[in-house]
C-alpha cells in the first residue's frame, strides 16, 4: 500500500519501509510530515514485494527503514534524517 504525503522539499526521494504497530516508524512519519517532507510509505506487513526489497536492501527485518536518495538509515535517527534533508533543529 503506497500513501504518499506531499511537501515542499522535492530534492530528495524519501521513502519509508515501516508497520502499522512499529513506534519508531509513526516517529519517523510524524517527522516528515511536521517538517513538510513528500514520503513513500511501504507497508511491509502486508506488501511482501517490499519486504523483500527492504531485506534485500539492508539484509535484515527490523523497521523502520528509510531510504533517503541513496543512503539508507535504519531506525529513528533524527540527527541523520536531519543532515540527509537538510533540515535545521
Amino acid at each position: 500500500m503506497d500513501n504518499t504525503t506531499q511537501g515542499p522539499k522535492p530534492q530528495h526521494e524519501v521513502v519509508i519501509y515501516s508497520t502499522p504497530t512499529c513506534h519508531f516508524c509513526a516517529l519517523s512519519k510524524d517527522y516528515f510530515t511536521k517538517n513538510n517532507v513528500q514520503f513513500t510509505n511501504y507497508d511491509v506487513a502486508t506488501d511482501f514485494e517490499k519486504r523483500q526489497e527492504m531485506i534485500d536492501m539492508t539484509g535484515q527485518m527490523g523497521v523502520p527503514v528509510i531510504r533517503i536518495g541513496n543512503d539508507v538509515v535504519i531506525g529513528f535517527d533524527k540527527p541523520k534524517l536531519a543532515e540527509l534533508l537538510g533540515i535545521k533543529e
